[in-house]
């Protein structure tokens, strides 16, 4: 082997031997390997020599060079290894025998709200149900009455991932599965369906002291025979009562919804204001709660349920709107902050 092969192997070996952390290896490794390195500069001399001369320079040199990017590479993953052990041995000792602080922490306060209408609605009959986030547009739009290309689609503003499927933009896309899933139930026993689901959905917009871009719903659907708008009214104004234990002033005015016919917006006085106006409420003295309405005729059909037989309704329950209400936050966004300090105030208090 040329001597200057070995010399340059024997001292590389001293260095990494010397090397303490990430950043000198790397430097390291770029005088040895890299362009104007050790190494790379014997190849650049290999046109003094003869062609046999060449021909075995130039594997010895590969072969030095191989060996080098090995030792990099090993003495990379040790230091790794040594940084890992450091990080876990500097890490404060915790005695697990030690006893419980059971008073030590709190429920964020969409939890607590979301198990307060679990438990409302589950004694009226009703069975939670749970969905994933991650839908497919079949299940968000078509199967709700929203076909491709539809304008009702500029609502939301929907994040889309790459394999086609999306980030679920409302707990609605929930809606054919429970109909599917319960539907047979109806049919042959009579059994009414009666579900909630409550879930985290997404949406592309612009966030203020009222708007998120993620946020909680509670999607609730009853289908039977002859159910009708006051059976909707009397479910919403029942779970209103119970959260806020009191009389809340509620309106309900039309609106635009694909898969209800006829739609509405269930809307309740501002708390946070006292219905004066206010940046929670848009200065309007109302919060918009719950969109709702009659399960359209199609989205009837899509989930297996004959409409000229059965009626249902479907709402969708703004559970972070509620939580601001019945905690008086007067700021949307607070309630993702994962700010400890404000959210920890929260109790259930029921």
């Amino acid at each position: 082997m040329d001597d200057r092969i070995l010399s340059l192997k024997g001292e590389l070996e001293d260095k990494l031997n010397a090397v303490s952390d990430l950043s000198e290896l790397d430097k390291l490794r770029v005088s040895y390997l890299g362009k104007k390195g050790s190494i790379t500069a014997l190849l650049k001399g290999m046109k003094d020599l003869s062609v046999e001369e060449r021909k075995t320079f130039g594997a010895e040199v590969n072969k030095l060079k191989a060996y080098a990017a090995e030792k990099i590479d090993e003495k990379t993953r040790q230091l790794k290894e040594a940084e890992v052990k450091r990080e876990i041995e500097s890490m404060p000792r915790f005695d697990i025998t030690a006893p419980v602080d059971l008073d030590g922490g709190s429920y964020h306060p969409i939890t607590l709200v979301q198990r307060q209408c679990e438990d409302i609605f589950k004694s009226m009959g009703f069975t939670v149900e749970d969905y994933p986030e991650v839908v497919t547009d079949y299940e968000c739009f078509e199967s709700l009455n929203i076909p491709k290309h539809h304008p009702a689609r500029d609502m939301q503003d929907t994040y889309y991932l790459e394999n086609g499927q999306l980030l679920k933009s409302q707990t609605s896309a929930a809606q054919n599965a429970i109909l599917k899933k319960f539907g047979k139930n109806l049919i042959e026993n009579g059994v009414p369906i009666k579900a909630i689901f409550p879930g985290r959905c997404f949406r592309n917009e612009a966030t203020d002291a009222c708007h998120e871009n993620t946020f909680f719903q509670m999607e609730g659907v009853m289908v039977d025979k002859d159910i009708s708008i006051s059976n909707l009214i009397f479910f919403m104004k029942t779970m209103l009562s119970e959260v806020f234990r009191k009389d809340i002033k509620v309106r309900l005015r039309p609106g635009f919804f694909p898969f209800v016919e006829p739609g509405f917006e269930l809307d309740i006085s501002c708390l946070i204001c006292g219905g004066e106006g206010c940046p929670s409420c848009k200065h309007s003295g109302w919060l918009e709660l719950c969109p709702c309405g009659m399960i359209h005729p199609n989205v009837l059909s899509e989930g297996g349920i004959d409409p000229e037989k059965y009626t249902g309704f479907a709402f969708g329950l703004g559970l972070t709107r509620l939580a601001m209400m019945k905690y008086g936050i007067k700021d949307i966004r607070d309630l993702n902050s994962g700010r400890l300090k404000a959210l920890a105030q929260f109790t259930d208090d029921e």
